[in-house]
């Protein structure tokens, strides 16, 4: 795991010294090594920190060349099937000079061009420049695991793995784009291209880009998307099914677990952690799995569950003590976060890779499951909806989701279901975790006139055209609530402590199994969630083990919120005289949280939002 960060302009390029600042700024993504290249005219530069993992010799080093000197690429992430490339390379005529999977991206370019990438199997995000060719090459892996900034104007183009880096050229200004912090202040994350700030951009999963020098112009492309549903794979043989979702996991679990360093699994107990740790037992026979538990937090204490599967597999298992959270943590965390993200278990998030980091380089994780197969509790509750409202007359539903939205105070338990009743389940999808709508979001923002209500049109844009309501609603997650959320917090979080967090459910291979093949029968019902998962747990796992159990990984805000750091800052932060939100509207918030309304992550949101801009003195 890396960090990059690199420019190329149609002319010469005068201004130099940012990158290697840039470059710095991202030295927790790679402390191990450094280095930096420009084209002898002065049109490029990229630059490189290096987190060591496979091939650890000088060899590995970036930016990383051909031998023509013809290439030259710097790479952030994993290739997983790279040992398989490299052979069949080798058999069409390449020869390699390191052990490296940054090597053989650079002869998978040479073979196959722009297509080099239907042949990755990975988590990656990495610029190659061809000197022949005059083309800067950026690329993002399918599911958006690996992070990828960039800014284009005037016939110039920078990139970076994190914004900061970016922020070490003073001559980008850095001014808060209104649309995206509608978006934030909705959903609690940018969905997309979208970037917090005006001029600058994500290049979104599954996305590749080629700037021509020459022009200084960029395309775009979408390289890959999950398949359509198999409407014939309605009639399945669920116990074939069965067997090809165990083979992919473990296929996927068997590449991941490839490196040069040790090597761990996170395991909390659940179905998703669980099932990676029965599969990795099945090609190490030393596996290191690793729990946290929180002193005085017993109702987040997965310890007992976690014991169960390590005792079962005989894995070499650490039970690790998590220190208290301080509130000092939050201003870092937002340091940290290019761009803000509503989650509050990013503070969880990072104290666990802290600890882990102590033990291992690189450590599997179970993200992923909920969005393949069906794992959230909002999708039943829809599935129900659908069920139970649908003989409602659409019109009588759609005025008292309207109302629920001008009457109901804000935090509202259920508000969110009675505010989507105005959507029609047949062909869209509600906001179910709405922070902001749009009425509370023009409160929030009174004061400035630039505010405009475009979250809704956003979201509608976004969703999926499957006629399935299952299908819809796990895609639009996979495509917008994964990549911008939950990815991004592990890769932050992780990565503060140059520690490598890798997801084997999110190997392509089992994301178009699950998208292509599983039928929402199989995933989810009304009733019951993650199914087809939970047969591959009575399958593997031993017969004890609770396979209804769902805790996702969280912390008790509303309790820090009663008194002591934590509400001291939130207050200070909130009613500080640069703050841009409306101030009664805040009162109200504050006031609403007191009298045991769900507050806290909204609140979260406003603090964390208010300490990024603070950090990055961001105008708005």
């Amino acid at each position: 795991m890396c960090g990059i960060v690199g420019t190329s302009s149609n002319l010469q390029i005068a201004s130099r010294a940012w990158l290697t600042f840039g470059r710095d700024a991202i030295i927790h993504r790679g402390p191990d090594d450094a280095g930096e290249w420009w084209s002898l005219d002065g049109r490029v530069g990229l630059a490189h920190r290096r987190l060591s993992i496979i091939d650890l010799s000088p060899g590995g080093h970036q930016p990383m060349h051909n031998a023509l000197g013809t290439l030259s690429i710097v790479f952030n992430g994993e290739i997983y099937n790279f040992q398989e490339l490299r052979s069949q390379l080798i058999s069409k005529g390449h020869a390699f000079r390191s052990h490296s999977d940054t090597e053989v991206i650079l002869a998978a370019y040479s073979e196959w061009g722009t297509d080099c990438l239907s042949h990755l199997n990975g988590m990656f995000a990495f610029s190659l420049y061809d000197a022949k060719e005059q083309t800067l090459f950026l690329a993002r892996d399918r599911a958006g695991e690996k992070p990828l900034f960039y800014h284009h104007a005037n016939g110039q183009l920078r990139f970076a793995s994190e914004l900061k880096a970016l922020f070490a050229d003073s001559t980008l200004p850095r001014r808060i784009d209104p649309e995206a912090l509608d978006c934030y202040l909705a959903f609690g994350y940018i969905p997309g291209n979208r970037c917090i700030l005006q001029g600058f951009q994500k290049l979104p999963p599954a996305h590749a880009l080629l700037f021509h020098l020459n022009t200084g112009t960029c395309k775009l492309w979408n390289y890959w998307q999950p398949p359509e549903f198999d409407v014939s794979s309605c009639l399945v043989d669920e116990t074939a099914l069965l067997d090809e979702l165990e083979d992919l996991l473990e296929d996927s679990v068997r590449r991941q677990l490839v490196a040069d360093v040790p090597v761990g699994v996170l395991l909390s107990g659940g179905v998703d952690s669980s099932l990676v740790t029965a599969m990795a037992v099945r090609s190490s026979s030393k596996v290191k799995t690793f729990t946290i538990r929180f002193p005085g937090h017993a109702k987040h204490d997965e310890t007992e569950h976690a014991r169960l599967i390590a005792r079962h597999f005989q894995t070499e298992h650490i039970e690790l003590e998590g220190q208290p959270a301080s509130a000092d943590l939050l201003p870092c965390l937002a340091r940290q976060f290019d761009e803000p993200v509503v989650d509050s278990s990013m503070i969880p998030t990072f104290l666990v890779s802290q600890l882990v980091r102590q033990h291992c380089t690189v450590a599997l994780g179970g993200d992923g499951g909920d969005e393949l197969f069906g794992g959230y509790s909002h999708y039943s509750r829809l599935l129900w909806m659908q069920k139970r409202l649908g003989a409602i007359p659409f019109p009588l539903r759609k005025c008292v989701g309207i109302a629920a939205k001008y009457i109901l105070p804000t935090g509202f338990k259920g508000g969110n279901y009675l505010k989507s009743l105005d959507i029609d389940l047949r062909n869209k999808l509600p906001i179910i975790a709405s922070y902001f709508d749009a009425p509370e979001r023009q409160r929030l923002l009174a004061a400035h006139s630039s505010w405009r209500s475009r979250a809704e049109s956003v979201a509608s844009s976004r969703i999926p055209q499957q006629t399935d309501l299952l299908q819809r609603a796990t895609r639009m997650d996979f495509s917008n609530y994964l990549p911008e959320d939950i990815l991004v917090k592990v890769d932050r979080a992780s990565m503060l402590n140059s520690l490598e967090v890798r997801a084997p459910l999110l190997d392509y291979h089992l994301i178009e199994f699950a998208f292509g093949k599983v039928p929402s029968y199989l995933k989810t019902t009304h009733v019951e969630k993650k199914i087809l998962l939970k047969q591959l747990a009575c399958r593997v796992l031993p017969p004890e083990f609770d396979r209804q159990r769902k805790q996702g990984f969280s912390i008790p805000l509303d309790q820090w919120l009663e008194g002591g750091a934590f509400r001291d800052l939130f207050h200070s932060v909130l009613h500080d005289s640069s703050s841009i939100f409306d101030q009664g509207f805040v009162r109200k918030l504050l006031k609403g949280q007191e009298l045991g309304r769900s507050n806290s992550e909204r609140l979260f949101a406003l603090v964390l939002f208010e300490l990024w801009r603070r950090e990055y003195a961001v105008l708005i």
